[in-house]
């Protein structure tokens, strides 16, 4: 069963995670060619893209929308998201389409039913959106091992598992996690990582995985080099400005921003982000310290552009041992010196090659934050930034993925023949 929404008429609702979604309405599916005729020839018999993600599109924009949206120039793409548990009646999906050929894909299930039959109902519907929107030749791209629950009787022409982070070590994960991922592992036809650490960490359970650290939207974040009409909730904030955006959740090392609120009473610290599995209850609570909430992707440069030093200030924890923080090259891009706590793929490369301070106790982190308060004209330092940056995009990531994806597609066809 399908349902659709119009944009005139549909609030904005919060599901239990805080992800915004925003139905709009749905259009005409469209064929596996770009709507003005310009699919090249490297691409045009690129299959459909199926993707199973347990994030969801409307809520920070991030890896999946970068690579999928780029997809979505030259195939249909459906982005299925984690159901959302509501009153309704009996399970339904709602389809609607986002940027050119996203379809983004909703299951609601209704409150109370059991596990099991939640991954029927997300089975049924399933079928249901294949043969609605005739999807007959098609690639899995899978971001949670929790969906093959409900897709392991399809047969796509290739899948692929983009593993952006250890999500086993988050908190509140499914107690069939791991071992729904050792049975990816062996499904998958590519694996993808989202980081060097993560990568090392999974390069033994798979013949063809390759690591594909964070990338960047240079031009989007180079905005904030130059002076941006301030956003009116931060306007009011004094300098200097110590900044952050991003997730706050269990990952977040409150116990340093209190530290340096403490410490340093004359810096004003910002954190920008939805707040997700912590309560709020819990943020420090200090005159210094702004929690501005979540932004747009679109908005994030123009609270860049204030700031005197952008934070990486995560916990070192269970949680952090593999992750690639997606802003460090977004903080870099901006021209904003980055102090960060000591997380693997920042210390490598980006401290290494001594464009990002590194701290590991709250002294060194205010030592650090001073110091990086000077480094603001540092042209050396930046023209440093956009050498390391030259060839770091996430067109150059989209394109090295796709070409192991067209590989791995005619190497199938030619063990078929």
């Amino acid at each position: 069963m399908f349902k659709t929404n119009s944009e005139s008429t549909v609030p904005v609702t919060t599901d239990e995670d805080n992800s915004i979604v925003v139905p709009i309405t749905k259009t005409e599916s469209r064929t596996n060619k770009r709507s003005d005729g310009a699919s090249s020839t490297r691409f045009q018999n690129l299959p459909d893209v199926v993707c199973l993600s347990h994030l969801r599109w409307d809520f920070v924009y991030q890896r999946p929308q970068h690579l999928l949206s780029r997809f979505a120039k030259h195939v249909r793409v459906f982005f299925v998201e984690e159901p959302l548990f509501t009153d309704c009646q009996e399970p339904y999906l709602q389809v609607d389409e986002r940027e050119g050929q996203v379809h983004l894909v909703v299951p609601h299930i209704p409150h109370g039913m059991a596990a099991e039959a939640i991954e029927a109902a997300q089975r049924r519907l399933l079928d249901q959106l294949f043969a609605e929107h005739q999807i007959a030749h098609y690639l899995f791209w899978f971001y949670t091992p929790m969906a093959l629950g409900f897709t392991d009787h399809f047969t796509p022409a290739l899948t692929v598992y983009d593993c952006m982070d250890e999500l086993s070590a988050f908190k509140f994960a499914p107690a069939q996690l791991k071992e729904r991922e050792l049975a990816l592992f062996r499904k998958a036809d590519l694996v993808f990582t989202g980081g060097q650490s993560l990568y090392e960490a999974k390069k033994k359970q798979h013949p063809q995985a390759h690591a594909f650290p964070s990338s960047i939207d240079k031009a989007h974040f180079a905005q904030a080099r130059t002076p941006l009409s301030e956003p009116a909730d931060q306007a009011g904030i004094p300098s200097p400005r110590i900044g952050f955006f991003g997730v706050i959740d269990e990952r977040m090392d409150l116990g340093l921003l209190v530290a340096l609120a403490t410490a340093r009473p004359e810096w004003q610290l910002i954190m920008i982000g939805p707040v997700v599995k912590i309560d709020p209850a819990t943020l420090p609570q200090h005159s210094n310290i702004h929690h501005l909430g979540g932004k747009s992707y679109k908005e994030l440069p123009a609270y860049l552009s204030g700031w005197d030093v952008a934070l990486l200030p995560f916990a070192i924890n269970e949680s952090t041992e593999f992750i690639s923080p997606t802003k460090t090259p977004e903080y870099l891009a901006a021209g904003k010196p980055v102090v960060s706590t000591p997380i693997r793929d920042v210390m490598r490369p980006y401290g290494e090659a001594g464009l990002v301070h590194i701290a590991d106790t709250p002294e060194a982190f205010i030592t650090a934050v001073e110091d990086a308060l000077l480094q603001q004209q540092d042209e050396a330092w930046l023209a440093a930034v956009d050498g390391f940056m030259a060839d770091l995009s996430w067109d150059n990531t989209w394109s090295s993925m796709t070409n192991l994806v067209t590989q791995a597609l005619e190497l199938k066809k030619q063990q078929k023949s």
